[in-house]
C-alpha cells in the first residue's frame, strides 16, 4: 500500500516538474537567466546592483501593462497593432482635460487619468465592435486604428507635444518611490499584472478567453456568446492602453507624440517569447512578463558592456523567431497526437528505453 502511495506521489511528482519544464515561459526564464548572468560576469559593479534592476523594472512597466490586454487578445488569436498609438491618443487627450482643469494637484491629476482611461477603452471598443460584428480581420482594424489613433493626436496638439503635466503626477507617480526605493510605477505594474493573472487564469473571463482562441466556431456551438467577448477582451486592450498613456505621461513629462512607433510591435514580440501562441489558445501573463524582460535587459547590458545596442534588435529577433518555431513545434506534436516533448526537454529527459532494453523479460 506504502510502496503503491509513493509510486502514485513520484509518478505526479514527474508530471508536475515534466509540465513546468515544458513551459515556454519557463524555457524563457531560463533563457532570460542566462542573459542576466553573462552581464552580471561581465560587468559585476555596474549591471549587477539594486540600482540598475530597479532601473531595469521601471523602464518595463508600462510595457508590461500593455502587455496584459495584449495577452488576452492573442490568446484569442487576435492582434492588436494599435496600442501604441491609443497610448499617444489617450495621453494626449488627458494632458488636455488637465490644463483645461488647471491646477497641480490630485483633483486636476484625477481628471486626467479618467480621460485617459476613457479614451483608451472607447478606442478599444471601436476595434471591437469592428472584428466582432463587421468581421473584419483584427490586422485590418488595428493597422486602420493604429494610423487614426495617431493622425487623431496629432491633429489635436497640431503636432507639438504637451509638457505641462501636473506636478503631483511626476513627483508621486512618474518619479516616486513606494516602499523606500521600490519605484511607484512598477508597483501599478505589478498590480495590473497580477490582476490579470487571476483574471485570464482563475476566473470564467479567462475561460472563455482561452475557448474563444482555442477553437472560436466550437465556442459558438456551446452557447458562448463570442462576439460580446472579443469586444470585452478588445476593450480590456484599449483600456490598459489609456492606463500607459497616463503613466506615460507621468513618466517623461511629455505626450511623446513620435516616441511610440515601436511599442506595439516590442509588446507584440515580448508576449510572443513569452509563450503566448500566434494561433491562440494558448498563453500566461507570467510568460509575458519573462518575455518583456529579456529585451529589456538586453539593452540595459549592452549599454552597461559597450557593445552598440543594435545588437539589441538581432538578439531579440532572434529569440522572436527561436519562440515561435518551438510554438509550432508543439502545435505539430499536438496535431499529430504525439507526446508534446519541446526540444529543451528532449535534451534534459532522456528517452524512456523499452523494457527488453532495460532487461526486462516477461
Amino acid at each position: 500500500m506504502t510502496v503503491a502511495g509513493v509510486a502514485v506521489e513520484s509518478s505526479e511528482n514527474d508530471n508536475l516538474v515534466s509540465r513546468i519544464v515544458k513551459m515556454q515561459a519557463f524555457q524563457i526564464l531560463l533563457v532570460l537567466i542566462a542573459i542576466w548572468i553573462v552581464f552580471a560576469v561581465r560587468a559585476p559593479d555596474t549591471f549587477a546592483t539594486v540600482g540598475n534592476m530597479r532601473l531595469i523594472a521601471q523602464n518595463a512597466a508600462i510595457l508590461a501593462i500593455l502587455g496584459v490586454g495584449m495577452t488576452f487578445v492573442i490568446i484569442t488569436s487576435g492582434i492588436d497593432l494599435s496600442i501604441g498609438s491609443v497610448m499617444v491618443f489617450s495621453g494626449v487627450i488627458g494632458a488636455k482635460v488637465m490644463l483645461w482643469e488647471g491646477g497641480d494637484g490630485w483633483g486636476t491629476a484625477a481628471y486626467g487619468v479618467v480621460a485617459s482611461v476613457l479614451s483608451g477603452l472607447a478606442w478599444g471598443l471601436f476595434n471591437g465592435v469592428l472584428i466582432a460584428k463587421a468581421k473584419i480581420p483584427p490586422l485590418i482594424v488595428t493597422l486602420g486604428t493604429l494610423g487614426m489613433a495617431l493622425g487623431a493626436a496629432q491633429i489635436i496638439t497640431k503636432g507639438v507635444d504637451i509638457r505641462e503635466v501636473p506636478t503631483i503626477m511626476q513627483d508621486k507617480i512618474g518619479y516616486g518611490n513606494v516602499f523606500g526605493q521600490v519605484p511607484t510605477l512598477t508597483v501599478i505594474a505589478l498590480l495590473f499584472v497580477v490582476v490579470g493573472g487571476i483574471v485570464l487564469h482563475g476566473t470564467r473571463f479567462g475561460r472563455f478567453t482561452f475557448a474563444v482562441g482555442s477553437n472560436e466556431e466550437a465556442a459558438r456551438r456551446v452557447g458562448l456568446e463570442v462576439d460580446r467577448h472579443l469586444i470585452k477582451v478588445y476593450a480590456l486592450s484599449g483600456l490598459l492602453a489609456g492606463v500607459a498613456g497616463i503613466l506615460s505621461l507621468a513618466q517623461f513629462n511629455t505626450t511623446a507624440i513620435a516616441g511610440q512607433t515601436q511599442t506595439n510591435l516590442n509588446v507584440i514580440a515580448a508576449v510572443v517569447i513569452g509563450g503566448t501562441s500566434l494561433f491562440g489558445g494558448i498563453g500566461t501573463i507570467f510568460g509575458t512578463v519573462v518575455g518583456l524582460f529579456i529585451p529589456a535587459v538586453l539593452q540595459n547590458g549592452f549599454v552597461i558592456v559597450g557593445v552598440q545596442p543594435f545588437w539589441q534588435q538581432v538578439a531579440v529577433g532572434a529569440v522572436l523567431i527561436a519562440a515561435v518555431y518551438v510554438d509550432q513545434v508543439r502545435r505539430a506534436a499536438a496535431q499529430r497526437g504525439g507526446r508534446n516533448r519541446s526540444p529543451l526537454l528532449q535534451l534534459w529527459s532522456p528517452k524512456k528505453s523499452s523494457p527488453e532494453e532495460q532487461g526486462v523479460t516477461r
